[in-house]
């Protein structure tokens, strides 16, 4: 499933495609249709991303919502069909493409949502109350989150992918950052020290947004240290990442030699290490 910062970057190609332009919306498959034709021809105002959750908005506060899923795909590209002065209505398609949106320089192909409806401005603003704090929408940890995982008697390794908690925060993020930070993953989240905790986030809030810009998640300081130069000299700052835990169960632990394992938490594949994560 894609993580926060895909779909904050995904939000903003959006943006920079669509918004301010009248668009053509359709639905090939036709799951959409309905809502397609109620926007067809609208103007997008803008995109934007809250963790997991993608929001178009276009004029007449309406709201396209998406979230992508397991298998949820959003592929943006320029076309070639700009001597028209409006858009094509005849461009290829390929594959179960949900909805479509088409301008004069840009088509948007969504592919295989879990949720791809089209909602009123209040209805998003009550999605967006039930979502937790998203370390690329503000530095500070609220104090309410804070509160919260400090009562809770869940693992914490599960508490970090609850995304009413925190919003974005997906399994390689989760497994890396409990690693680097010597966190047991089944440590009721109550008993994580505060200290702990923000400096989790504030690993989140600084490393998120260079996955944004690079489209990778990095983690490592030498990781980060090279993408940075990188982007530093006008690269795109795309390296290819070392992780310490994530998806390394069956090998050696970088810091202390003991065995990576792998199991279930929260729904979803945990990597960790019993011998330093203590």
């Amino acid at each position: 499933m894609p993580e926060g910062h895909t779909i904050h970057a995904l939000a903003g190609r959006l943006e920079a495609a669509f918004a301010g332009t009248p668009v053509r919306f359709s639905s090939p498959q036709g799951r959409f249709a309905e809502s397609a034709s109620v926007l067809d021809g609208a103007r997008v105002e803008s995109a934007e991303a809250h963790g997991k959750h993608l929001a178009i908005h276009v004029e007449g506060e309406r709201v396209v919502h998406v979230h992508l899923g397991l298998f949820g795909r959003f592929g943006v590209r320029r076309h070639r069909r700009v001597d028209r002065g409006e858009a094509p209505t005849d461009l290829p398609l390929t594959g179960q493409v949900r909805m479509r949106m088409v301008n004069r320089t840009h088509v948007g192909d969504l592919r295989g949502p879990i949720v791809c409806e089209l909602v009123g401005l209040e209805e998003w603003q009550e999605v967006e109350a039930g979502l937790g704090a998203d370390p690329l929408r503000g530095e500070r940890l609220p104090q309410e989150v804070l509160d919260r995982i400090g009562r809770s008697r869940r693992a914490i390794g599960a508490v970090l992918m609850d995304q009413s908690l925190v919003a974005g925060v997906g399994n390689v993020y989760r497994a890396e950052l409990l690693h680097r930070h010597e966190i047991d993953p089944h440590t009721p989240a109550r008993d994580v020290p505060t200290r702990l905790v923000h400096e989790v986030w504030d690993d989140l809030v600084r490393l998120m947004p260079l996955g944004v810009r690079t489209g990778r998640i990095l983690v490592s300081d030498g990781d980060v240290g090279r993408a940075e130069a990188l982007l530093a000299d006008g690269g795109t700052g795309r390296v290819r990442p070392r992780y310490a835990v994530y998806r390394r169960h069956g090998k050696p632990c970088p810091r202390c030699g003991e065995t990576v394992v792998k199991e279930a938490m929260a729904g979803r594949n945990l990597f960790w290490c019993p011998g330093c994560q203590v």
